[in-house]
């Protein structure tokens, strides 16, 4: 699964996500992608999961990109210890996903094809998603 090689800090604050995503709003790379519609942490098993069911259905066919990274990691206690004693070990890896974000692209495959593989990964995905082709300007 995804995760960073190695970060600056071991830990991280929570944050906010708040407003709608700016960058990687646009299909830049393949042919349709696959766009959020709400804002959530998606985590490093969810990316995976909806990269898998996409490649599954296409049967290895055009070219698939993943437009999102899990590079915030994320602290969970241990099940009934105090509070105190500060924060939590990493338990995992999530990418923040604001709503407008292109989450998956693809290329070389058919349109009814490509929709019916983004419908797949849809269902893997914590949020509501749309499917977008790219404008040709």
């Amino acid at each position: 699964m995804l995760q960073p090689k190695r970060t600056k800090f071991r830990k991280m604050m929570r944050g906010r996500m708040r407003g709608q995503a700016t960058a990687g709003s646009n299909v830049a790379f393949g042919d349709f992608g696959l766009q959020a519609l709400g804002p959530c942490w998606m985590t490093a098993r969810q990316i995976e999961a909806g990269r898998r069911a996409i490649t599954r259905y296409v049967r290895r066919g055009g070219k698939l990109w993943i437009r999102v990274f899990p590079d915030k990691p994320i602290t969970k206690k241990p099940l009934e210890v105090r509070q105190g004693s500060g924060k939590g070990p990493v338990e995992g890896w999530v990418c923040v996903v604001k709503p407008g974000r292109i989450i998956y692209e693809i290329s070389g495959v058919r349109e009814d094809t490509t929709r019916e593989a983004m419908r797949l990964a849809a269902h893997k995905l914590p949020i509501p998603t749309r499917f977008v082709a790219r404008q040709d300007v």
